[in-house]
């Protein structure tokens, strides 16, 4: 296994830059009305590998590395062409090899079998010969190249918070910049840490799952989205966002003379114990990253946050993936700050003023919820749909004689019933 990011096929060939992106979407591009609805074919995608990994019972890090490879194999492959349930169901199972956490290929096939044959995804042809998936599972490394390491930001997040403490967190030291004698920590010295209260930490974690559900893991490095979660922890999280505008309001001259407020008192010994807060400005003037690199990154997840807010599925809500964002507005931690209009609800609510609606067509595509264009599971499956039938049909049409032909020859035998 590669212990070094930088020396990685991760960094050398799955880092792409938008151009990348936009290129592998040309083909899918001809069967939409507004390129916007791909940020919700990610959502939706995303949040069904999820729910198939919490069935099978994987590790967040299992279900994050198949969402990696499911969006690198759509670098080379469009969605109207290929069957993206069986590509959903053939990541789970590669994924669980390469995390040496592996789920039996049958029962795989089977719970990628009831899943999709549930609202809202009603696919009746899912494969129930294991054979078909077995198949799906070597056109998938295939395109993968066989690069099946991928690096994530949690270890980084933990690091950076000096959660590490085990040895399995110095196997991918490169990632973090630990041990590297001929390359810049990204903490500046090495010795600077942030520490954060478990709920705060929890929250980073969470904004972590959320970046799964964009393009971002194909575009940034790892410990730039681990950064760029504590940066947004520190805006969503109340408590430690209210200390460091405490902090904020005092010069370090007039900081022994002058002592803070009760209240910010009481959050920073409810937070920290006996300790001294940590100087979270401090600590990312330190780093040894581009901050306004970080604050991009930032914007794109507020604006996915903002999207994420018109997004409904129409499954059981208690298995339905969350934002970090709405259970932070949902927590007691954020209820001192709702309505103020200050700091990142400020900023969901100008990008959301900015962020267009997804052109789909039908009158029941689209709904409306609190005065916003809802765009539901059911819409993106029906989207699906037609652009697939629609691929097909240009397809015949300049096949000889009129006569179909298959998507993509090298899904034809995995997408066929057993």
């Amino acid at each position: 296994m590669a212990t070094d990011f930088w020396s990685s096929t991760h960094y050398k060939r799955w880092i792409v830059d938008r151009a990348t992106l936009r290129q592998a979407r040309a083909d899918d591009m001809r069967y939409v009305d507004d390129p916007e609805i791909f940020v919700y074919f990610s959502l939706f995608f995303a949040n069904s590998i999820t729910r198939l990994g919490k069935k099978l019972g994987f590790r967040q890090r299992v279900i994050a590395t198949a969402i990696v490879f499911f969006r690198r194999f759509y670098l080379k492959n469009s969605y109207c062409e290929t069957d993206p349930f069986i590509v959903i169901a053939a990541c789970c199972y590669v994924a669980g090899k390469a995390e040496e956490s592996p789920s039996h290929i049958k029962n795989i096939a089977t719970e990628a079998r009831f899943l999709f044959s549930q609202q809202p995804y009603w696919v009746k042809n899912f494969p129930v010969d294991n054979s078909k998936l077995a198949e799906m599972e070597f056109y998938l490394v295939a395109d993968l190249e066989c690069d099946l390491t991928v690096f994530h930001p949690y270890r980084t997040l933990m690091s950076l918070c000096q959660k590490e403490g085990s040895s399995e967190s110095q196997t991918e030291a490169g990632e973090v910049g630990v041990g590297i004698d001929d390359g810049p920590r990204y903490w500046g010295t090495g010795e600077g840490h942030l520490e954060l209260p478990d709920e705060a930490l929890q929250l980073a974690w969470s904004i972590i799952n959320d970046m799964y559900r964009s393009d971002l893991c194909l575009l940034y490095p790892p410990h730039l989205l681990a950064i760029t979660a504590l940066y947004l922890t520190l805006a969503l999280h109340t408590p430690t966002k209210e200390l460091i505008m405490q902090k904020s309001q005092f010069s370090p001259s007039d900081d022994s003379h002058i002592s803070p407020r009760r209240s910010s008192r009481q959050v920073s010994s409810s937070l920290f114990g006996s300790k001294k807060p940590p100087d979270f400005i401090g600590f990312f003037a330190g780093l040894n990253v581009s901050m306004p690199l970080i604050a991009t990154i930032a914007q794109e997840m507020i604006s996915l946050y903002s999207m994420w807010e018109r997004y409904k599925e129409e499954v059981d809500t208690s298995d339905t993936p969350r934002s970090a964002f709405h259970t932070q507005s949902n927590s007691p931690y954020s209820a001192t700050t709702q309505g103020t209009g200050n700091g990142l609800s400020e900023s969901l609510s100008a990008t959301h003023s900015r962020v267009g609606t997804p052109v789909v067509e039908g009158p029941d595509d689209m709904r409306k919820a609190d005065g916003m264009s809802v765009v539901t599971s059911a819409t993106l499956v029906q989207t699906l749909t037609r652009m697939r039938e629609n691929r097909v049909s240009d397809l015949a049409r300049h096949s000889t004689g009129g006569r179909p032909v298959v998507i993509n020859k090298m899904l034809e035998r995995a997408q066929a019933a057993g």
